[in-house]
């Protein structure tokens, strides 16, 4: 397709969109949950068509040069299928957001004044490799009230075009309009683009997936963008920090799935613990097969790690790659993350309550996290169901995205009569 035809393709699809976004206004939290519910059962009862639409994209994984990382992220199997549904049903299960009220409270006039939750109206997410990501974010955007417009990545054409056709389905059997949810089946690249332009039908884009398409969205678009920049994570263990437990988090935070956003790409050590500590995560670390690469400071401690560059403490490996430096105490450590993160998720594993909380004032990242591995940072360990993103921006949301976040406000106010003299 020309960029026109694209636009207009673009535009179709938003424009019906648009008018399933105004039916979505007007139902109820109960009518959207058995929505829900039907999206989930339709996906169980789909099993094998959602299976066999994955192997199709998995079979073009080498032509598409994904690396195994991505095909690990790519792949459905029947317990990412049972988790989808089950995300689903957690998120049917959760408060309504729409409707609720953020503030509330009377004038001496005798005016009410509400500050209410609504929806966005239509929300445009595009995103890479993960076609789990079409089932969560159609249904976070049905649970706030809005429609949504999915454009996946070429390698999970098949995949996500299959997960769309099963939610539809289930929209249609709890009578709401099949577009609700949209997926993009054209893969040129004019497409996105025309989406990022929709001025008036689009309300919001979230693009999620590497910097380039960030990027790329970013500067295109003439609508709202929710950005979700590298996940350069980091575990800084402080000179209180129980030696036991900060292993077993950094173990965890690199190896447990380094492949995703939360997972820590740079380890801190306190000077004071670094020789008694350095050593036996280092040891932890290598029998998962993690390659470490260290300051100065850290190879004179465990001499045959790779050297770090300036290029490493910025660097998002997504892989069983871990840089690690030593560093003079929490000061330091809160200026290198600080200087470095991504404004992600960053870490402190301590017992001393006075450095937490200065951690946690003074890290200025989406999630900060004390005592616990950062790849806690996931809607679903939040109890949010699912998440539409990370978002790495601080406005209009941060962090994890739910429900919740999907939706903006409007002022309600009601009188008797009142008029302004």
């Amino acid at each position: 397709m020309d960029s026109s035809q694209s636009r207009e393709y673009a535009d179709g699809i938003a424009r019906a969109a648009r008018a399933s976004a105004g039916i979505l206004a007007g139902t109820t939290g109960s009518q959207r949950d058995a929505a829900l519910m039907s999206c989930a059962k339709a996906l169980e009862a789909s099993r094998d068509k959602l299976l066999q639409s994955n192997q199709k994209d998995l079979a073009r994984s080498e032509e598409f040069g994904l690396t195994p990382a991505m095909v690990k992220r790519l792949t459905l199997d029947d317990d990412r299928i049972d988790s989808m549904a089950r995300a689903l049903r957690d998120i049917a299960a959760q408060t309504d957001p729409v409707g609720q009220a953020d503030a509330a409270y009377n004038r001496p006039n005798g005016l009410r004044i509400e500050k209410r939750r609504v929806p966005i109206g239509v929300v445009a997410i595009i995103f890479e490799s993960r076609p789990n990501v079409t089932s969560d974010a159609a249904g976070l955007c049905l649970k706030s009230g809005n429609a949504c417009i999915l454009r996946g990545g070429k390698e999970a054409l098949n995949s996500n075009l299959a997960i769309a056709e099963i939610l539809r389905a289930g929209l249609a059997d709890a009578s709401l309009p099949r577009a609700c949810v949209t997926v993009i089946d054209k893969l040129d690249h004019a497409v996105v683009p025309a989406l990022c332009t929709a001025d008036g039908l689009i309300d919001l884009i979230i693009p999620r997936g590497g910097r380039g398409l960030i990027e790329a969205v970013t500067k295109a678009a003439t609508i709202p963008v929710i950005k979700h920049y590298d996940g350069i994570c980091h575990v800084y263990v402080h000179a209180d920090a129980d030696l036991d437990m900060a292993e077993r988090i950094a173990v965890n935070a690199k190896a447990q799935y380094p492949a995703v956003c939360n997972a820590m790409e740079t380890l801190l050590v306190d000077a004071a613990v670094a020789e008694a500590f350095l050593p036996r995560a280092a040891k932890t670390l290598r029998a998962r097969g993690v390659e470490l690469r260290g300051c100065e400071r850290s190879r004179a401690i465990v001499a045959d790690m790779l050297e770090a560059t300036e290029a490493d403490w910025s660097r998002e490996y997504l892989d069983l790659v871990l840089s690690v430096k030593v560093v003079d105490g929490l000061d330091a450590a809160i200026e290198h993350i600080n200087t470095y993160s991504s404004r992600h998720t960053d870490a402190i594993v301590t017992s001393s309550i006075a450095a937490a909380d200065r951690f946690v004032t003074n890290v200025d990242s989406s999630s900060v996290m004390v005592n616990a591995s950062t790849r806690f940072a996931d809607g679903g360990e939040y109890g949010l169901g699912a998440e539409i993103g990370i978002s790495t921006d601080k406005l209009h949301a941060r962090g994890p995205m739910g429900a919740a976040d999907l939706t903006t406000y409007k002022w309600v106010v009601t009188g008797n009569g009142q008029v302004r003299g």
